[in-house]
């Protein structure tokens, strides 16, 4: 088999195939840590899993092209509802039990935004789904008796499910993406990075409702006949020794983590428990998030070297839901990070120096076009300037559910001017910002999150850098930076995590305020309006881990963070 083939034209398909040519191999195995400190493996073949997924598919009362939302814990659950919504003729949407701490509100908006006809679920969450939702609730551990089936076969071209995207709005968006959409960026992935079907084995605890988690831990050994792991975040955050442990497990192990994910891992993990992991079998752990903070890196790979993990096991990518998952990443080499000054960063133009703001590169596109472009004259702009990254191929989905004006107006960019070896269009506008260096993608931040004080450029995590290393019990990835109307120019609003705030007095607090200053001043020439030392947890996150500095300015906005100090 070659690398790219998939096992069929839709996931249904490939379900089916494996279940008939490989039976009893295991399709996915789930590391329950909640009665066994140990990870109690539970493993379903490609026979076990298709038998349940028809089981599950005949109990839903569906019709083609009905939504059925995914509201399972973690687990092989998951897995076999959102395959049997799909196998039933519906358009599933993953997405996660009531119980997520914080995200309820988020919950009831996905519900009221694809408007499902059923839901899928389990046994023990069944209580809880039903009395949140008011459409019929199929538990896939015990379905019933069928409903509605044989289900009619899909097409390529039909919407196999919509991944609500994870950002702070409070008008949920869902990415209308069809088996050929998502099929592509597989078959993309496995020629960008390289992945030895006949050797290799997903591990993932990323939740299977964020589009990593999903394509990495169900759609890709899906599509390639893939054995795969998974572990509930929960289980990670508790201890994250336990996903390296797996991937030491799995000879030729794939698995994919934001960037925050390595930080925990290289200060939360002991010293005994480095010791005994074994990660020199590893293929490769991708780093989706964006931008990448190459001193994360660094340390990451200092504290596993002595396990035998090696910097060219990461891979530095770029992707978004809107493109199904992937866009870009590089050869398998340690990641490759450049200076670039501050100042010509800041007014749109990538120069190599000394000193000034680390960048890691994120390779090139794989079966897709990018493109950096003008956002305000839609030209695509020569490599070496900072622009818009526009995305245009077979993975790219076909818009918003149910939002013609958002899609056509995300989904549908043309280019203008000179675009010699470019399609015109249709474009996906990203609304992320980049540059191309050395052939290579780097990314820059949000063009939503850019602050722009007295005509220059600031990237918030560029100062959200330098203000967390003024005291090391500042939570790294856990700053937010972001600009609020001032007078007569935007001014900027710093708000940090600090380990210990509860402990912490007026003067020692007035103190590190005042170096904090200092720090962003020297480095970027900014004056903040405030800075804002609070208690961990209280700077807000998307579901997928990402600082929400939207929602962190509404917060501030509010008056939520209460009287700030003298400063």
């Amino acid at each position: 088999m070659s690398l790219e083939q998939t096992g069929g034209d839709t996931l249904t398909a490939c379900l089916r195939h494996w279940a008939a040519t490989t039976p009893d191999n295991a399709a996915l195995t789930f590391a329950d840590f909640t009665t066994d400190r140990d990870g109690r493996r539970r493993t379903l073949t490609w026979r076990q899993l298709a038998e349940r997924v028809d089981a599950a598919a005949a109990a839903l009362p569906v019709r083609p092209g009905d939504r059925v939302a995914v509201l399972c814990p973690q687990g092989a659950d998951y897995v076999v509802g959102f395959l049997a919504a799909i196998t039933a003729g519906a358009i599933a949407v993953p997405l996660f039990a009531p119980g997520l701490p914080g995200h309820a509100g988020r919950l009831a908006a996905v519900l009221a935004d694809c408007a499902p006809t059923a839901v899928v679920t389990t046994t023990t969450a069944h209580a809880a789904v039903e009395a949140f939702a008011d459409v019929p609730v199929v538990a896939v551990d015990c379905p019933g008796p069928a409903r509605s089936w044989p289900a009619p076969e899909a097409a390529p071209d039909d919407v196999a499910y919509l991944q609500y995207t994870s950002g702070s709005t409070r008008s949920p968006a869902g990415v209308v993406l069809t088996h050929a959409n998502v099929l592509a960026n597989v078959r993309q992935a496995v020629r960008g990075l390289g992945l030895d079907r006949d050797a290799a084995t997903t591990v993932s605890w990323l939740p299977l409702f964020h589009d990593m988690g999903l394509v990495l831990g169900l759609v890709t050994p899906l599509a390639l006949g893939l054995r795969s792991v998974l572990m509930d975040p929960l289980a990670f955050i508790e201890r994250p020794v336990r996903w390296l442990e797996l991937l030491g497990d799995h000879a030729g192990a794939w698995s994919a983590a934001p960037n925050f994910a390595f930080h925990y891992c290289a200060s939360r993990v002991s010293g005994a428990d480095r010791a005994r992991l074994r990660l020199g079998r590893v293929a490769a752990i991708v780093n989706g998030a964006e931008p990448i903070n190459p001193d994360v890196l660094e340390r990451f790979h200092t504290a596993f070297a002595a396990a035998g993990y090696r910097p060219e096991m990461t891979r530095p990518a770029y992707g978004l839901a809107e493109a199904t998952v992937f866009v870009t990443t590089g050869p398998a080499v340690p990641p490759r990070v450049t200076t670039f000054d501050r100042d010509a960063l800041s007014t749109g133009t990538a120069r190599p120096a000394a000193d000034g703001v680390r960048l890691v590169a994120c390779g090139v596109p794989a079966g897709q076009h990018v493109a950096l472009v003008d956002p305000d004259t839609a030209v695509a702009l020569p490599d070496g300037s900072v622009g818009e990254i526009w995305v245009h191929g077979p993975n790219v989905g076909a818009g918003y559910w149910q939002k013609p004006l958002e899609s056509k107006k995300t989904f549908g960019a043309r280019l203008a001017g000179d675009h010699a070896g470019l399609p015109e269009g249709p474009w996906l506008r990203t609304g992320d910002l980049g540059v191309r260096h050395e052939g290579e993608l780097h990314i820059a931040g949000r063009i939503k999150d850019l602050i722009i004080v007295d005509g220059r450029n600031h990237y918030p995590q560029d100062v959200e850098a330098t203000a967390a290393a003024a005291h090391g019990a500042l939570r790294p990835g856990s700053v937010a930076a972001f600009a609020t109307e001032g007078a007569d120019t935007e001014s900027v609003v710093l708000v940090a995590e600090h380990r210990a705030h509860e402990d912490l007095s007026e003067q020692a607090e007035r103190d590190l305020v005042t170096t904090i200053r200092r720090l962003v001043s020297d480095a970027h020439g900014l004056a903040l309006r405030e800075v804002l030392l609070v208690p961990a947890g209280r700077v807000p996150r998307t579901s997928s881990g990402k600082i929400a500095r939207g929602a962190c300015r509404d917060r501030y906005l509010a008056g939520d963070y209460g009287k700030v100090l003298a400063q």
